[in-house]
């Protein structure tokens, strides 16, 4: 996944799972904590997600991830970009096909 998908992901599955855990976070995604960290950190520096502290009720201190209105702006513009890269992608990759097609049919 590059960047930019990774960014959707993760404002997806914070959208969804507001109380969910940096290790369950980097579990769904596929990648490691400590880039999960990082594209969290950056999300919330850049004011896409809010963080907030709760109180689960073990008594330990857990954290909410919401999604600020700009957040999800940067998430409907990330998506739009997204989908109209894999509709190039995928034009070209059903001309491909029709090719093979084409060539196997005339053998």
């Amino acid at each position: 996944m590059d960047k930019q998908e990774l960014e959707l992901e993760t404002l997806k599955l914070l959208e969804k799972s507001p109380n969910i855990t940096q290790r369950n976070l980097s579990s769904e995604l596929g990648i490691s904590l400590g880039k999960a960290h990082y594209i969290l950190r950056e999300l919330i520096d850049i004011g896409c997600v809010k963080l907030e502290n709760f109180r689960r009720s073990d008594n330990k201190v857990g954290y909410i991830y919401l999604l600020t209105p700009q957040g999800i702006k940067k998430k409907t513009e990330v998506s739009k970009r997204f989908l109209a890269r894999k509709l190039i992608e995928y034009e070209k990759l059903k001309e491909k096909i029709e090719q093979l097609q084409d060539e196997i049919n005339t053998t």
